[in-house]
């Protein structure tokens, strides 16, 4: 296992594929997961790519601040990876909070980007009044109250049925998540709106979203394609975690827009 320390915490990351003359491709986990939830990518593209995934502070095995976060603070532990691995650019891929982040690299740090694909994300996703009252509810209840709704925002009833083992896993680490680390995140996402930055992304993006997904429908990945100079947008089966349900599809989709000129 690999640890970058910091001052207030310590990050979990993982690199599969140690080529030394291929492209880095960075993986960014969504809210209430850890980087198993791109173990389909990474086995798939670790043959091009020497593939970066990390545990978002306060999830998996990285360690939790003290709260509340940040936007700012999820992009500048990247970039504290980044450059305390030496890598100078990196393809980017993030879900959800993670597509937030991605964003807000974008944004700030883009000379640090390559190609950027931002999944079942917006520049804004919900409002403060909705991750205050989820905020409240997770401190009175715990995380495992919400496996249930989860399960049903983040897969279809179908795959749900034929796929238990691939969802159970999933539900296990959103469970097993610290939540004062959660928490610290909803913060993050409470305050985060990036309407009126993303305009300025130079990056090309790769915008792809899951049909049947309640949380941030096609509509809004859409917005985010047409928001910036050099973005598209691609739908595939699925609900939120579109890339391990379209599992497939997704590293299709991805492999080809990271290989496109």
């Amino acid at each position: 296992m690999s640890y970058l320390d910091l001052a207030s915490h310590r990050l979990h990351y993982r690199i599969d594929g140690d080529a030394a003359d291929r492209p880095w491709l960075l993986f960014c986990n969504s809210l209430g997961t850890d980087l198993t939830m791109w173990d389909g990518q990474a086995s798939a593209l670790s043959r091009s790519y020497r593939v970066l995934r990390y545990d978002r502070r306060g999830h998996g095995l990285s360690s939790a601040p003290l709260v509340p976060y940040a936007l700012a603070d999820l992009g500048n532990d990247v970039l504290a990876l980044l450059d305390a691995l030496a890598i100078e650019r990196t393809h980017f891929c993030g879900l959800s909070l993670g597509g937030l982040t991605g964003q807000w690299l974008a944004v700030h740090a883009g000379n640090r980007l390559g190609k950027v694909v931002l999944c079942a994300t917006a520049a804004r996703i919900g409002t403060p009044e909705s991750w205050n009252a989820r905020i409240a509810a997770v401190r009175r209840d715990g995380l495992g109250a919400f496996v249930a709704a989860t399960a049903e925002r983040w897969f279809t009833p179908a795959f749900i049925a034929s796929n238990p083992d691939a969802v159970g896993n999933v539900l296990d680490r959103f469970e097993m998540t610290v939540p004062e680390g959660y928490v610290g995140c909803c913060n993050a996402l409470a305050n985060a709106d990036l309407r009126g930055e993303i305009a300025g992304i130079a990056s090309p993006v790769l915008a792809i979203s899951g049909v049947d997904d309640p949380v941030c429908p096609p509509s809004d990945l859409e917005a985010l394609a047409a928001a910036v100079e050099r973005g598209r947008h691609v739908s595939l089966v699925g609900r939120h975690l579109v890339n391990v349900e379209a599992s497939s599809q997704f590293n299709a989709v991805l492999s080809d827009f990271l290989e496109s000129r």
